[in-house]
């Protein structure tokens, strides 16, 4: 597996490309405007900089990676010859099907095609493939030159041959692969997203504020962030999506999301992308958004 397509140029979509480029593959980066493509190739650059900074390659493998990324606006020409195509596009149902739909039509039969999703179903991606046995999730973790972890996620038909695959591909990015099987949400948001639920439920019934929540999982259960600092990070809206799934998959009222959460997603408070979330990182710092507020419910309320 030599040529690689990554469609979307994204958080995700760069970072997958990036990663690639760098452990030597040619990669074909496809996004729908040369403008979004164009800010993903100053993204890249400007993290392969950060390691050449920090020693952890030299300049020599920055140059090299960025010559190995080709950029297309047009899916059929970025797509034709590739022998591995990952999808990281939007979290969105439809949008994904259209994508798998029209790669189906492009790539040639023994091409596999694997999606970043962070919780849609595989199986139902493959059903509107003629190659279902070829479809198979591979969800990377962001940041993803930074992070080890790759979920490959097996649908119904995904054969042992694929799998094996792309959990071989996976090792040689210098990945740790864990396989796991096609249900709501994967391991990884299956458990990380009531988690985050469940912290923005805290606030919301005045327990604790967003700082004293986020030390108390930090510093009390190691780690490395808080549940609402990460809940920004990833995104609210994102995470309200995956909660969506992962309800509407199990049909159980515990991964019902928040009415706070909902609220700010319509309020366009997604976090770091918007600019503000739990925290405000319009001014370059992260500063508490939500504290006080919640802090004066909870008093008024006891």
């Amino acid at each position: 597996m030599d040529k690689i397509t990554v469609i979307g140029s994204g958080t995700m979509g760069n970072g997958i490309a990036h990663t690639f480029a760098q452990f030597g593959y040619k990669v074909n980066l496809v996004d729908i405007n040369d403008a979004a493509l164009q800010k993903a190739i100053a993204t890249i650059t400007k993290n392969l900089d950060r390691q050449v900074q920090k020693g952890s390659i030299t300049e020599e493998v920055k140059n090299t990676t960025l010559k190995n990324i080709t950029t297309f606006t047009d899916l059929a020409k970025g797509a034709a010859d590739a022998d591995l195509v990952v999808e990281a596009a939007s979290e969105n149902i439809d949008i994904k099907l259209k994508i798998f739909r029209q790669l189906d039509e492009i790539c040639n039969a023994n091409t596999i095609l694997a999606s970043n999703t962070s919780s849609i179903s595989i199986t139902q991606i493959a059903a509107v493939t003629k190659r279902a046995d070829k479809v198979i999730g591979m969800h990377f973790m962001n940041p993803v030159p930074v992070m080890k972890l790759i979920e490959v996620i097996r649908g119904y038909s995904t054969s042992d041959e694929v799998c094996e695959r792309i959990m071989d591909t996976s090792k040689k990015l210098n990945k740790v692969p864990v396989e796991v099987n096609d249900y709501p949400g994967f391991v990884a948001n299956k458990i990380l997203m009531p988690m985050i639920n469940e912290a923005i439920i805290t606030l919301y019934e005045g327990v604790a504020g967003v700082e004293e929540i986020d030390t108390v999982m930090k510093l009390g259960m190691a780690h490395p962030m808080g549940p609402l600092q990460l809940a920004d990070f990833i995104g609210l809206d994102v995470c309200l999506n995956i909660l969506r799934v992962l309800q509407d998959g199990f049909g159980n009222p515990k991964y019902a999301p928040c009415p706070l959460l909902v609220n700010m997603v319509a309020a366009g408070s997604l976090g770091v992308k918007s600019g503000k979330g739990f925290y405000d990182y319009s001014g370059g710092s992260k500063e508490l958004v939500l504290a006080e507020r919640f802090k004066k419910k909870a008093a008024l309320e006891a």
